[in-house]
């Protein structure tokens, strides 16, 4: 099997700027995504901290990773079946795209999740939840693609305004 990327945390600087005030304790929480067996496509993110979702509401969860992809790769991220089955947890965007340049980002491509909780009962995942998954996919560009454009931003800065 191919090797194409590989995970690690941004810098404690970059994670304590991004938490605001949440506070930095949870560095330390910060675990690298991993396959839970050796057949899943699947590397799961894990919350850092314990993550409170109000009913009706949502709750950005601030990974504390990056990801580094070789060229004509990209990261999907995927809901959970169990938080989706059990909680009725789903993602806000329902399938998250790390581009290959997003690690270069302003943010060290910092990969922040955006969980919604629809029901009508609060939720609380504890630090250390499997709260999504990662899967790395190849992709194509059209034949009379000439984009030369380098990245300068995180989310929305490749909307092409």
């Amino acid at each position: 099997m191919e090797r194409i990327a590989r995970f690690e945390k941004i810098s404690r600087s970059q994670y304590l700027a991004d938490m605001g005030d949440m506070g930095g304790e949870s560095y330390e929480g910060v675990a690298i995504p991993k396959r839970a067996t050796a057949h899943s496509a699947g590397y799961d993110f894990y919350a850092p901290y314990d993550v409170f979702l109000p009913a009706g509401g949502s709750a950005v969860v601030k990974t504390g990773i990056r990801t580094f992809i070789k060229e004509g790769w990209a990261l999907l991220i995927y809901p959970r079946s169990g938080l989706g089955f059990k909680l009725g947890i789903r993602l806000a965007n329902t399938v998250g795209v790390i581009d290959g340049d997003y690690c270069y980002s302003d943010n060290e491509g910092h990969i922040m999740i955006k969980l919604v909780n629809p029901s009508d009962k609060s939720v609380t995942l504890s630090a250390g939840t499997a709260i999504a998954q990662g899967i790395f996919t190849p992709y194509g560009i059209t034949e009379d693609d000439c984009v030369t454009t380098v990245r300068n931003g995180g989310f929305g800065s490749t909307d092409g305004k």
